[in-house]
């Protein structure tokens, strides 16, 4: 007989364990179904295990310009796999801490991959290797069950990645020897953080990008003023090009470019990654046959995780873009609280932020400049430099820009987006003030402390109106 539940989680990554414990704690009986680790891509190969990695290129970029702070360090160098195994440790620890949390929300871990065989009836092949105790196997029903599968990177056509020479972002947080050379192939949030990785760890660097601007989503501003930073790092950037094929050979990889103006070259590197996005794991999941809509590889939600069938609901990157973990953590909390009857919200994908942990690392949440006069909006934009900054300067951080949009009539903060030192945690102060509905004349307001990077936050608001005192 079939174990039964409230609700079922298929995906034990963010999205898929906070919408497990969310359901726990409005008092349904719940269960998570993951097949291989919990956490997901995010804290086991993303988010998390790329921050520890850029944490310690980081470090050594500070000990290299040791001078610069009127210190000293000598014989500086670095060990590939300690570096990795830290990475790794910190993955490790974080994916035992939502072992203990789901444990002590008496949500059931259920080890296996499931497939729908029929509405609120799933059929889950167990596990290779579960815990030891934990349940498996077996034939499991739910009144709801939630799809949080994730994704995987996208593969290109005759640049499928090989794992030796051709890279997803899998084999570049674990390489078994840091590549002298390497070729990055897109310039998305995580092709920029491993560019930026190997290129401070002192890789050679280029990054084809086949879009005009690198870093596509963000603010045209805010990208130049990041590919400046970056070339002057020595990164090689070629935008608006694209790797047409490779020829591979015993430790090493050409790959074959064309740039923007049809000019073809051939580069030689070590190694290449492949970071063209990704892809939602709607395969698989017997999701067709229930009729579940789909469309280019994204199930249709209605904004609160429901799909067109009944009982049936999809949270985090098989949900659709952002492709980000907190966009997912909140969509499956949204949806758990939908399903109990809660008064709710539909997700506002305008006010979700995002960031991307290079150096100089960048920020932003709302609306671009561009996006926002192709709305139509009648705007006012300010900007602040970090080298008016105190904070900055005290830092040795004195490159980057926060930039604000206002709209001109109603004073409403339609977008800010960042970049330079720590502007990922400084984010949120905006992402708070555009929740909250927060106007120009607020924010100007509001008393920011000295000395910190928060004050530049305050001074593009009043820039935005010709208020600003230290440019």
């Amino acid at each position: 007989m079939a174990d039964s539940y409230d609700i079922i989680v298929i995906g034990g990554g963010p999205g898929g364990y906070v919408a497990a414990i969310r359901a726990a704690q409005l008092g349904f009986k719940t269960a998570v179904v993951e097949k291989s680790h919990l956490g997901g891509i995010c804290l086991n190969w993303g988010c998390i295990p790329t921050k520890a990695l850029l944490r310690s290129a980081e470090i050594y970029h500070y000990m290299e310009h040791a001078k610069d702070y009127g210190l000293s360090a000598e014989k500086i160098g670095f060990d590939a796999a300690a570096v990795v195994k830290r990475s790794r440790g910190v993955s490790a620890q974080l994916a035992t801490g939502v072992g203990f949390l789901l444990n002590k929300n008496k949500v059931d871990v259920i080890w296996g991959k499931a497939t729908f065989i029929a509405p609120g009836k799933l059929k889950v092949e167990a596990a290779q290797n579960p815990p030891k105790g934990a349940k498996g196997g077996g034939d499991y029903t739910a009144k709801h069950i939630i799809v949080a599968t994730g994704a995987r990177p996208r593969a290109l056509p005759g640049l499928e990645p090989d794992k030796k020479l051709i890279w997803t972002y899998f084999d570049a947080m674990v390489p078994e020897k840091m590549p002298k050379s390497l070729l990055v192939m897109g310039s998305g949030a995580i092709g920029i953080e491993f560019a930026s990785f190997y290129r401070t760890m002192g890789a050679e660097v280029t990054v084809v990008e086949v879009l005009p601007q690198i870093l596509p989503v963000e603010d045209e501003e805010i990208a130049a003023v990041a590919r400046k930073r970056f070339e002057k790092q020595g990164m090689k950037i070629m935008s608006g090009a694209k790797v047409t094929g490779v020829t591979k050979h015993a430790d090493s990889i050409t790959a074959h470019v064309e740039d923007a103006k049809g000019v073809k070259h051939d580069i030689t590197v070590d190694r290449m990654i492949s970071a063209v996005g990704v892809v939602g794991n709607v395969e698989g999941l017997g999701l067709e046959g229930l009729g579940v809509k789909i469309e280019r590889g994204i199930v249709v939600t209605d904004g609160y995780g429901r799909t067109n069938v009944p009982g049936v609901y999809a949270i985090g990157d098989i949900a659709g873009p952002p492709m980000l973990a907190h966009k997912a953590e909140h969509e499956g909390v949204i949806c758990v609280e939908t399903i109990k009857g809660l008064h709710t919200h539909p997700m506002d994908k305008n006010k979700i932020p995002g960031c991307t942990y290079c150096t100089p690392q960048i920020a932003s949440v709302g609306l671009t400049e561009k996006k926002a006069k192709e709305a139509g909006r009648e705007i006012k934009v300010g900007r602040f430099p970090f080298i008016g900054n105190g904070k900055a300067i005290a830092l040795g951080e004195p490159d980057g820009l926060v930039k604000t949009i206002f709209d001109a009539k109603t004073g409403e903060l339609l977008g800010a987006h960042m970049v330079g030192a720590e502007v990922t945690e400084l984010i949120q102060g905006f992402v708070v003030a555009m929740n909250l509905e927060t106007t120009e004349e607020d924010l100007i307001h509001a008393v920011f402390p000295h000395p910190t990077l928060s004050e530049m936050m305050h001074e593009s608001v009043m820039a935005a109106y010709g208020r600003a005192i230290h440019v």
